[in-house]
């Protein structure tokens, strides 16, 4: 999908999403772990959160002692985000291109945030991440797995036409080394049930190659 219609939609049902998704984190411990890593690695250094939604992973990070940055398409998604946590700098922004100096992050994660992007604009999006790491920097993925891509017309209770893009954890590794990244762990669950859609999650943590 193109940047400016996911972040119509998203412009549509920021409250709605928000209201939803902000607090699943408490039932996700997995994901709670992993970020646990992150902050733990960087010890007060900056990260980025692409995709950040509601801005609840990035505010998890700063409680964690990390500098967190959230990007986010949506305009009113990162106005929300800003209002709830106020201790994250917030931007709007793509994947593909941040608003971020090279190599200026310590870490960065992308928790769901290729759910609308195709296997063939992977490489695109995770090249623009990988500028922004500082040599050795991690880059902490998340993602639905699959291979069939799902249309909605309805989402959140709002008219609006948005795709969902499911990745094979095989992709994705391909992905990231083509964006020059070095792929580091690799693994799936099962879905939380009554928790979150019932799709298996992929977790890929991966590193920018520092110089020889």
């Amino acid at each position: 999908m193109k940047p400016r219609d996911v972040a119509a939609a998203y412009d549509q049902v920021a409250a709605a999403y928000a209201d939803r998704f902000a607090g699943e984190l408490a039932a996700k411990p997995l994901d709670r772990a992993l970020l646990d890593v992150i902050a733990a690695e960087v010890r007060g250094g900056l990260v980025a959160d692409f995709g950040c939604g509601p801005g609840h992973a990035a505010a998890y990070l700063v409680r964690r002692g990390a500098r967190a940055v959230g990007i986010d398409l949506s305009p009113a998604t990162i106005e929300r985000a800003r209002v709830a946590y106020p201790e994250v700098d917030f931007r709007v922004g793509d994947l593909a291109a941040p608003p971020l100096e090279a190599g200026s992050l310590a870490a960065a994660v992308a928790l769901y945030a290729i759910v609308h992007l195709s296997a063939t604009e992977l490489p695109a999006a995770f090249t623009g991440c990988a500028r922004t790491l500082a040599p050795g920097a991690p880059l902490l993925l998340s993602f639905h797995v699959g291979e069939k891509p799902i249309h909605r017309s309805e989402f959140l209770g709002a008219a609006v036409e948005l795709t969902f893009h499911f990745h094979t954890t095989t992709q994705v590794t391909a992905a990231l080394e083509q964006a020059g990244l070095e792929v580091e762990m690799r693994l799936e669950r099962a879905p939380y049930v009554a928790v979150e859609h019932p799709s298996t999650r992929g977790y890929v943590l991966a590193r920018r190659r520092s110089p020889a």
